[in-house]
Order: structure tokens, then C-alpha cells, then sequence
């Protein structure tokens, strides 16, 4: 077919790294849900996954646990010889327990920054968390502050004191802590000065084993169908799956540090004005938008009118 050998060329290229490899892959959380869609995917593209959860998975461990994260990072190691070009970090639970921020969070971060060092040594090397729309909902701040200033004993006792009949609440904090940290260490020397994209994803409702309790219970799968999502309603984990293939592929070359919602539409839904870039409270903003604009002033004054034009 006429065009199909180019074709085949550009897809190679986007396959495979310069020594002739398959990209290198990391999923976490790969034995069931998201983790597992994205899994399978690059697996039936080419690629080579390793995954990572309880069990089922090429590595078996308890990211909650400081020696199971640490376990992670020295498997990884063996198993890549220390070169990774791509981590999916979709490992995640919603529990009555501290137990939610110390796998949510924590687990989620340490994963990231322990593999970052192989990731700078990869080709095209991209890293993306999963977020929540959760993360625009109610949290507790005591929870937030601790997670960020990566105090874990200190976010365990704020956890511990959140009511128990209110685990959105706790798995809310985590997502929110989660997706500060990737805004704000996504344009850091370590991350984009080594040219790895950081981004995180925030879907909606999703048919997965960890929301199915709640598609199983009638009381609680009505006030899920109250959840705004006009576009296509509730997904499916392979839908989600897409948007974790491009994000972590060679093809994403700018988008970093940002919060992509893949959730049919509730985010925007519950806040349509939310334009967060837009705040003029930010003195960074002005005095770059006040350089920008006096320069194009000058540039104005210096055009002839048929450059204007």
C-alpha cells in the first residue's frame, strides 16, 4: 500500500529506542483496574512492561511500606539494568485508614522519585501518576500540609483523625496532595531539566475493581449516576488507558506538570469559571506579562505598517 513503509518507519521509531530496544516500561498497580488496561496495552503494542502490585505482577510489593518502596527501586534496578524509559504510577486505594495516604501518596512519590535516576538515563523519558477528580473535592489540610512537607508520621496522625465514615475525605486529601506535588516538582532541574514530562491524570467514575463495591450496592450506584459527566458517563479502564499510551510516549514533548481530567466532563461541570492560570494574584505572572507586553509595545513601534498588518 502506497505511504505504509513511512508509516511503518515513524511507528519504529516511536516502538523502539536507538540501540533497536523496546521502550522500557514500570506500571504500578498493574494487576487490576487502570493499571492493568495500560498494562496490557503496551504489552499487545511491542513493549516491554514490567508491573508492579501485591501479587500478579512482576514485582510483589506493599508500596505503603517504607521497605516495600525501597524493595521497588532495587528490583526495578536488577530487572532494567538501571534504565527505565517510561513509569505509570496507578497504584491506589480508598480505605478507612491511614493506609489510603501512605499507598496514595507517599507510595505514589517515592515510586517517582525513587526510579527518576533511571529514567534520566532512558530514551524519550516520560513519568505519569494517577490523580482523581477527588482532588477538587473537600480535604483536610493537616493531612495535605504533612503529605507535602513529606512528614509521613505526622500524616498518619492527621489521618487517624478523620472521621471514619468519611473516606472520601481522606482519599480527597491524598489525590490533592498528590497533584500539588506533581505541579510543583514537574518543572524542577530533576524532572524537566533532564527533559522527563510529569504529568498526572484525574479520571472520573471508573469501572474498577476498587469502585465496584459501590456499583454493587443500588443506594450507592444511584448517587454515582448523579455524578455530571455528560460526555460518555461512567469508563472503562482501557479508555483511560489511551491518555496514559500518549502521555508516556516519545510524542509528548512539552505538556508537563499539569492535571489532565479524563472524567466525561464533571470537573468542568462543577466549576466551569475555574481558570487557575488566569489568577492576576501572582506576581511572577505580572511581571512577566508586563515585560511581554513592553516589548511587543516596542516592537509595535518599530514595525512599518505593512509589518503590522
Amino acid at each position: 500500500m502506497k505511504g505504509s513503509g513511512n508509516f511503518l518507519v515513524a511507528f519504529n521509531k516511536l516502538l523502539v529506542t536507538e540501540d533497536g530496544m523496546p521502550r522500557t516500561y514500570l506500571v504500578t498497580g498493574s494487576a487490576s483496574g487502570i493499571g492493568k488496561a495500560i498494562l496490557l496495552r503496551l504489552r499487545d503494542e511491542g513493549y516491554r512492561v514490567i508491573g508492579v502490585d501485591l501479587k500478579d505482577a512482576d514485582i510483589c510489593v506493599d508500596i505503603s511500606l517504607p521497605e516495600g518502596r525501597k524493595e521497588l527501586t532495587e528490583r526495578a534496578g536488577e530487572l532494567t539494568d538501571g534504565r527505565l524509559d517510561a513509569v505509570i504510577a496507578c497504584a491506589g486505594v480508598r480505605e478507612f485508614s491511614p493506609r489510603t495516604v501512605q499507598v496514595n501518596y507517599f507510595g505514589t512519590v517515592a515510586t517517582l522519585e525513587g526510579l527518576r535516576p533511571m529514567l534520566a538515563l532512558g530514551e524519550n523519558p516520560r513519568a505519569v501518576a494517577v490523580s482523581s477528580m477527588a482532588c477538587i473535592h473537600d480535604y483536610d489540610s493537616g493531612v495535605v500540609k504533612s503529605c507535602l512537607a513529606e512528614d509521613e508520621g505526622a500524616a498518619v496522625a492527621a489521618s487517624e483523625k478523620v472521621p471514619n465514615e468519611d473516606v472520601t475525605l481522606l482519599y480527597g486529601s491524598s489525590k490533592v496532595a498528590l497533584s500539588k506535588w506533581i505541579r510543583r516538582t514537574a518543572i524542577s532541574q530533576e524532572w524537566a531539566g533532564y527533559g522527563i514530562p510529569l504529568n498526572a491524570i484525574a479520571p472520573g467514575i471508573v469501572v474498577t475493581p476498587m469502585a465496584q463495591p459501590l456499583f454493587d450496592d443500588p443506594a450507592a450506584r444511584e448517587v454515582l449516576e448523579h455524578c455530571p459527566m455528560p460526555l460518555s458517563g461512567f469508563a472503562e479502564p482501557e479508555q483511560v488507558a489511551s491518555l496514559l499510551a500518549w502521555l508516556t510516549s516519545p510524542e509528548n514533548t512539552h505538556l508537563t506538570g499539569q492535571i489532565l481530567f479524563i472524567d466525561g466532563g464533571a470537573e468542568v461541570s462543577w466549576q466551569p469559571d475555574a481558570l487557575t492560570w488566569a489568577s492576576a494574584g501572582e506576581p511572577r505572572h505580572r511581571t512577566f506579562l508586563r515585560r511581554l507586553h513592553g516589548r511587543l509595545g516596542r516592537i509595535g513601534q518599530l514595525a512599518t505598517p505593512s509589518k503590522r498588518r
